[in-house]
């Protein structure tokens, strides 16, 4: 049954090289952590990507939509099931007057640059966030007063049967990291963000001072998944995490930022068992000193 499942992937990608056994993850997300993907698949059209999931249901597989993998913290023992890609083979982007339309694996940081190359303001506040299109909007991402409700127009998804539909800016219901999409399991495939036409410098400007903050703020010199904890409603979570004398605590290589406590980083060995118990830890002591549960912002893949 395992081999007629991998040559029924083989035939619907075609390519070779499309369809990967035994894929490390930790070569696949911004923590550097996680073991192999049983299978990994590299989609190029919606049709190869339904073809995938109408295979993974007929035969009984787990599957997973991943991007660049800003958001994850896969399991040591990896995914036993099929992780689908939607980042190297889905990135093209193109602007028409004020409108950016992007596939869902675009990076976000990629786009932010283009509109400023175009003089389309709107997409600063992305230019340092390192997912990808269609995965901040199944979050609604956003930094610095800026998030992707503000910009997005409407988008293409994929629903659990296969049909494709296009859902408007209010029908894809954005609030703090939650849409649509995430609540009725749809898998983004386009995006159309509606800018404003700008001054190149001064959107130029933008974008270099929010560099400097996250570089001055945030541990951008290690791995890691990006802010750990949800904000929780009236607090801080980096802040309730350094009150509770937290600020660089570690177990084995993962360890509480001493920079932005908000975030947890890989020092280089880092294991997800490790970052498991840090997380544990951290959650137990602000629980216990503040009465405040802080719910995990990042993804977990194959616990």
């Amino acid at each position: 049954m395992k081999q007629e499942f991998y040559e029924r992937l083989r035939e619907i990608l075609g390519e070779e090289g499309q369809v990967q056994t035994d894929e490390p993850l930790k070569k696949h997300t911004t923590f550097r952590i996680g073991g192999p993907a049983k299978y990994f698949c590299l989609p190029k059209t919606p049709k190869q990507l339904s073809g995938i999931i109408a295979a993974c249901r007929t035969f009984g597989e787990d599957y997973y939509i991943l991007g660049n993998g800003s958001n994850i913290l896969a399991s040591d023992k990896g995914y036993n099931g099929v992780v689908i890609q939607l980042f190297q083979n889905w990135n093209e982007i193109r602007t028409e007057g004020q409108t950016l339309y992007a596939r869902a694996g675009a990076l976000l940081v990629k786009a932010a640059h283009i509109a400023a190359r175009e003089g389309l303001t709107g997409l600063e506040f992305a230019s340092g966030i390192p997912g990808t299109l269609g995965g901040a909007l199944v979050m609604n991402a956003g930094a610095y007063g800026g998030e992707m409700k503000d910009v997005v127009k409407k988008a293409l998804v994929l629903k659990e049967d296969g049909e494709q539909i296009w859902l408007s800016g209010d029908e894809l219901a954005l609030g703090y990291r939650t849409s649509s999409i995430a609540r009725n399991h749809y898998i983004v495939l386009e995006v159309v963000l509606e800018l404003k036409q700008g001054d190149k410098k001064a959107i130029e400007s933008r974008m270099q001072e929010l560099k400097e903050i996250r570089t001055g703020k945030q541990p951008l010199e290690y791995a890691s998944a990006g802010s750990t904890f949800k904000r929780p409603e009236g607090y801080f979570a980096g802040k309730l995490i350094m009150d509770a004398g937290l600020r660089g605590y570690r177990v084995g290589d993962a360890q509480v930022s001493e920079k932005h406590c908000g975030f947890v980083i890989n020092r280089g060995e880092a294991t997800a068992r490790n970052v498991r118990e840090l997380v544990a830890h951290v959650q137990q002591e602000v629980r216990q000193q503040f009465g405040v549960d802080l719910e995990l912002e990042v993804k977990l893949l194959g616990f």
